[in-house]
């Protein structure tokens, strides 16, 4: 007897590590060898780098005094850039994890992001209601020379670099009335995107004004782009190509397209309230976090908004989703701490392992 077929099921990969919530989580882009990485951002002060095809552990970034509330690659992952609760953005080395710059501000960094194609540009946003953007080509960090134990080496020693934040570049003085949540920096470089409160502004950075403006259905949880690597894009992907805008925000879910994410695409009433929100171009799905007390995370067609799958294994709301930058896993970050890591492929990929008929098997369920 012929029986419908079922979306195939793939356990994902739990990334342990953290000890507390889990508020953002973001992935490189694409190496040239295929690879790219993961970085969590969480409330126990301790931003962790990770291998983004496996969740292996790389290595945690010490310094932060406070909760860290977003955490994000350069373009070129040679830097990391974090938000934290300490007052502070700091900048960090990837390959060494030293610590190279401290922004240092006036009250709780909530946002940071880097320029779309340069690595020392940096905009900053949060509690002090500011949107800033540092050059780090000015500011870049001292190096002492250090000898070794018999006096004949010398070995160059990073010194961090602490930079006011009226150093900083403002844009937009006095127009945010509330904390700046999320940061989005187009692929058009004159255009910065805010979300504060319940509103989106978009911001030219030559005039330093706002040039759009869009009130949403409630408090916005999550402001993201989604987009992926240039040679696994088409005309065909949602967005022609570009970069998606995704956010949630009350009980709704909207999307903006174009080189300035200006162009709304789609926006959805659900019938519970959403923490997060992601988009696959290219699979044309979306992903929904559930916020308090759902656990959830649903999955639905871009198209006509079918509900095709729900993902059950956190045990506290998703507060952010991202996916891979070449569209083949996506990941969930969760208020129980921890990440998971979902396949969103056929077939062998990362420590997931396909079987003769593609049978969803994996390696390990698990990682440290």
């Amino acid at each position: 007897m012929a029986t419908a077929e079922v979306p195939r099921q793939y356990v994902p990969l739990t990334c342990h590590g953290h000890s507390r919530p889990v508020p953002h989580i973001s992935f490189s882009p694409l190496e040239k060898d295929g690879s790219y990485y993961l970085i969590s951002a969480c409330k126990d002060g301790n931003p962790m780098l990770r291998d983004g095809q496996t969740g292996d552990w790389i290595g945690t970034f010490i310094g932060h005094k406070g909760a860290v509330w977003q955490a994000r690659l350069s373009p070129d992952a040679s830097t990391a850039a974090t938000a934290s609760a300490d007052f502070t953005a700091k900048i960090w080395d990837t390959h060494s994890g030293e610590l190279l710059f401290t922004l240092q501000h006036d009250h709780i960094v909530r946002a940071v992001v880097y320029a779309p194609d340069n690595s020392d540009l940096i905009a900053t946003g949060g509690m002090e209601k500011k949107l800033r953007i540092f050059d780090l080509a000015e500011m870049k960090p001292k190096s002492n020379a250090e000898s070794t134990t018999n006096g004949n080496n010398a070995e160059s020693v990073i010194v961090p670099s602490t930079i006011p934040a009226s150093s900083g570049f403002e844009i937009g003085a006095g127009v945010h009335t509330a904390s700046i949540k999320f940061v989005v920096w187009t692929k058009d470089p004159r255009i910065l995107i805010t979300a504060s409160d319940n509103t989106l502004r978009w911001f030219d950075v030559p005039t330093k004004s706002v040039v759009k403006q869009e009130v949403l259905d409630g408090e916005i949880g999550s402001c993201e782009f989604c987009a992926l690597a240039q040679e696994h894009t088409s005309k065909g992907d949602v967005g022609g190509g570009l970069p998606v805008l995704a956010v949630a925000a009350g009980k709704s879910i909207y999307f903006w397209g174009g080189l300035r994410a200006m162009d709304e695409l789609k926006r959805t009433k659900m019938s519970y309230k959403v923490a997060s929100v992601a988009v696959d171009p290219k699979g044309r799905k979306i992903i929904v976090g559930e916020d308090i007390p759902a656990t959830w995370a649903r999955v639905y067609r871009w198209d006509d908004d079918t509900e095709i799958d729900i993902h059950k294994g956190h045990h506290g709301p998703v507060w952010s989703v991202a996916f891979s930058p070449d569209g083949k896993l996506y990941a969930t970050g969760s208020e129980d701490g921890t990440i998971k890591m979902w396949k969103n492929c056929e077939g062998f990929y990362g420590l997931w392992r396909g079987g003769a008929n593609g049978a969803a098997e994996k390696n390990s369920e698990d990682v440290s």
